[in-house]
């Protein structure tokens, strides 16, 4: 193909896609979170000046941008971000039979209240988890809600995590696994003075926790799946339940 320089016309160089297509493209990746109507209703063009949401969506595909929910994630602090650095540094050559010793725990609150929309974003792959396509979440969700902890409901503090959780459930199973490492998150009943004097007395090893740290835990593999099965069971007209996982933790 000649140039513009040997034929005077630009009708004979290459194109790396429509003006329109290009559009399209740059605007999401710009924009994850923009929406493809709202680019439908905006998008600039002469020969096709009113376009669909689909054509929007059959653009980016081509583009390899495929829509799917955010990754929700903790706002961590810089501080958090460093522990939790460290903390998988320290323990990055733990084999399984390391992980096997450790007894992992957890609380899981119920909210009675949920927002119904559905958020989308555009990605391409290998970026669902980059920072323009995660959604930051506030631990501290709205409306009522109901705390479990193997059984518990209702609110736990320090005494009542003594008393009616260690004492008579995880102490005597870790008693019987002497090998055993109990895990707990940093919430505040976990790490009061009372606690800790507790589990040092009966000779029970903690492992230690980067704060903010739910994404750590196994155990909230099993809270998925048994939200699931609660929404499931929840009746249509039900306002719904939603898993805030891990709650008030630290």
């Amino acid at each position: 193909m000649k140039s513009t320089w040997e034929t005077g016309r630009t009708a004979d160089c290459p194109r790396s896609g429509r003006p329109q297509d290009r559009y399209i493209q740059t605007s999401h990746l710009r924009d994850s979170y923009r929406m493809a109507t709202t680019t439908a209703r905006v998008t600039p063009g002469t020969h096709n000046p009113s376009i669909s949401a689909q054509n929007v969506c059959n653009r980016l595909k081509e583009a390899g941008l495929r829509a799917c929910g955010p990754v929700v994630r903790q706002v961590l602090t810089r501080h958090q971000q460093q522990q939790r650095r460290l903390w998988a540094q320290s323990h990055h050559r733990w084999t399984r039979h390391d992980w096997q010793k450790v007894f992992f725990t957890d609380g899981l609150w119920f909210c009675l209240t949920r927002g119904e929309g559905r958020i989308h974003i555009y990605s391409r792959r290998n970026e669902r988890y980059t920072k323009a396509c995660t959604l930051e979440q506030d631990r501290f969700g709205g409306g009522g809600s109901v705390m479990v902890w193997g059984g518990m409901s209702g609110n736990l503090n320090a005494v009542r995590y003594r008393e009616d959780i260690l004492l008579p459930h995880v102490v005597p199973f870790l008693q019987a696994h002497p090998d055993m490492t109990l895990q707990h998150d940093n919430a505040t009943s976990h790490t009061a003075r009372s606690v800790r004097d507790f589990l040092q007395d009966r000779n029970v090893r903690v492992l230690p926790w980067p704060g903010t740290s739910l994404n750590f835990n196994p155990i909230e593999h099993i809270w998925n799946l048994l939200d699931q099965r609660v929404r499931a069971r929840a009746p249509q007209k039900c306002p719904g339940i939603c898993t805030c996982l891990g709650g008030r933790v630290g």
